[in-house]
């Protein structure tokens, strides 16, 4: 009797929240008020990516380009441990705020050069950072403890 009613209230017991992809469910995010899209102009590198633990892929990078309506984006993306091709318009849908294909895209943090740019979902179903050139450490860290800040489980973070 004592054993089942152990079993019933450990079966009533509050859960706690799964992570859902490379983030926390219950954790807030936030994005990049002061972001300016126009200001992403160029070629960037991909520098790093969340990966599901044995995953493998390549940095990928994309081109920028600011067009009526919103950012042209061309290139090709490790995103969740595979390398996917990105092409089409990413139109702003908030402060920080992109949607490319359907999925909202996060601007989490850009450095005030605008050389490096932390994105993020809020689903978390995937991160990356990108860089014009070869990121310094100080910069990638700071990237890093964005992720970490808005939920994001920072170990599944790999720099190529």
């Amino acid at each position: 009797m004592i054993l089942a009613l152990v079993l019933i209230l450990a079966a009533c017991a509050a859960k706690p929240p799964a992570a859902t992809g490379f983030r926390a469910a219950d954790a807030p995010i936030w994005s990049a008020a002061a972001f300016q899209p126009a200001q992403t102009a160029g070629t960037w590198r991909q520098v790093a990516a969340f990966q599901p633990e044995g995953a493998s892929c390549g940095a990928g990078g994309l081109e920028i380009t600011p067009e009526a309506g919103g950012l042209r984006l061309e290139g090709s993306l490790c995103l969740a441990g595979g390398l996917r091709k990105v092409s089409g318009l990413a139109v702003p849908s908030g402060p920080g705020r992109l949607t490319v294909a359907g999925e909202e895209w996060w601007v989490l943090w850009v450095d005030s050069g605008y050389r490096t740019l932390a994105i993020g979902t809020p689903s978390g179903r995937f991160g990356f950072i990108l860089d014009r050139g070869a990121i310094p450490a100080d910069r990638l860290t700071a990237a890093r403890e964005i992720f970490d800040f808005n939920g994001y489980r920072t170990a599944a973070l790999a720099a190529f």
